[in-house]
């Protein structure tokens, strides 16, 4: 989903973008999409991501990310970089907006004696968290695109 307006990519963040981004390139076989690769490592080098290469970015950060590759190249450090860096480009964004809202319908169980909590599996890779406390109840799911309040009932 591209954003109206351009990323930074701090220094701390380029070396682990630029060094994903080019590991992607040397396996595309494409060559539009090696095209549009080498023209987001020219950005990333400069540290400005145009709206459409800032989407591109995070598809190719959320990879390594997911596969555990940013880690085992880059240790932790370089793995917190790039989550720093995906959180502020645009799925990253909604993510974190997302879970803000949720952590904020939460609120409402503040000060409540816990008197129930439940994790059930919805199906593969997808998760309900129930809670209930001092009568009211909230639901939270949990999957691939985020995290979303199911229900809430006070």
């Amino acid at each position: 989903m591209p954003t109206s307006t351009s990323v930074a990519v701090k220094a701390e963040e380029r070396e682990v973008a630029l060094g994903e981004v080019q590991a992607v390139l040397a396996a595309a076989r494409d060559e539009g999409y090696r095209e549009r690769l080498a023209t987001l490592v020219t950005s990333v080098e400069e540290g400005e991501l145009a709206p459409e290469e800032a989407s591109e970015l995070e598809r190719v950060l959320e990879l390594g990310l997911q596969a555990g590759r940013i880690r085992a190249v880059y240790g932790p450090g370089g793995e917190q970089a790039a989550l720093r860096l995906f959180r502020r480009l645009p799925a990253g964004a909604e993510l974190t907006e997302t879970a803000r809202s949720v952590s904020a319908a939460l609120t409402t169980l503040n000060g409540r004696s816990l008197e129930s909590f439940r994790i059930e599996v919805i199906g593969p890779g997808m998760y309900r968290i129930a809670l209930v406390a001092g009568g009211a109840e909230v639901a939270v799911r949990l999957d691939r695109s985020g995290v979303q309040l199911a229900s809430i009932g006070v």
